[in-house]
């Protein structure tokens, strides 16, 4: 990964986020039901509590341990036993077909865009969706330039779009993506009323 990512508003958790593939993977895992910058906080909290942060850890954590560190306050989550789970099973996942190295998800064997969003899609909690947005955001803002990558990812890979994490670079930015999210939940509930 070689940009700094700036998702937070932490430069700490934004450092942890633009070196430590895992950690950002971890955040868009956590990227729901709570703000996005609380979600990206997750992993430095997580880290802190632990005294690290790796597949094998988190795999391996006792699930009742995981769970107080996603629980104590500030919380990690606002549901801190079902993403603790949420975590671990994604951690354990890498382990065991990965190696426990996330950046393999993006980069063995030079998947093209089509494959690493089917990489991801295989992910514990990791659905269509999340899997776009994170496609999108290794592509906009983490160097990846797999062949077809801004298709794979769909709306989320356009060129100037505001929709989603992937489009986050600074404060004003953030606001444009948390309007567009505003206007698309206004559409939705006005198309159903």
């Amino acid at each position: 990964m070689d940009h700094a990512l700036h998702i937070t508003g932490d430069a700490a958790a934004d450092e942890l986020l633009s070196t430590d593939p895992l950690a950002l993977l971890i955040g868009m895992l956590l990227d729901q039901q709570v703000a996005m910058e609380t979600a990206f906080a997750g992993p430095l909290k997580i880290k802190e509590r632990l005294g690290g942060l790796d597949a094998a850890t988190l795999a391996e954590a006792e699930i009742e341990r995981l769970t107080e560190v996603f629980r104590t306050p500030p919380a990690v989550h606002r549901y801190p036993g079902s993403m603790a789970g949420r975590t671990q099973a994604l951690c354990a996942y890498l382990l065991e077909h990965h190696g426990g190295d996330a950046a393999a998800l993006w980069t063995a064997g030079e998947p093209d865009g089509a494959e690493v969003l089917r990489r991801l899609k295989e992910l514990p909690g990791f659905g269509d969706q999340k899997a776009r947005i994170f496609l999108a955001l290794l592509g906009k803002q983490c160097g990846l330039n797999a062949d077809g990558w801004r298709e794979a990812a769909g709306a989320y890979g356009e060129e100037g779009a505001r929709r989603s994490v992937a489009d986050i670079v600074d404060a004003g930015s953030l606001q444009e993506v948390r309007e567009t999210k505003r206007a698309a939940k206004a559409a939705a509930k006005a198309k159903k009323a």
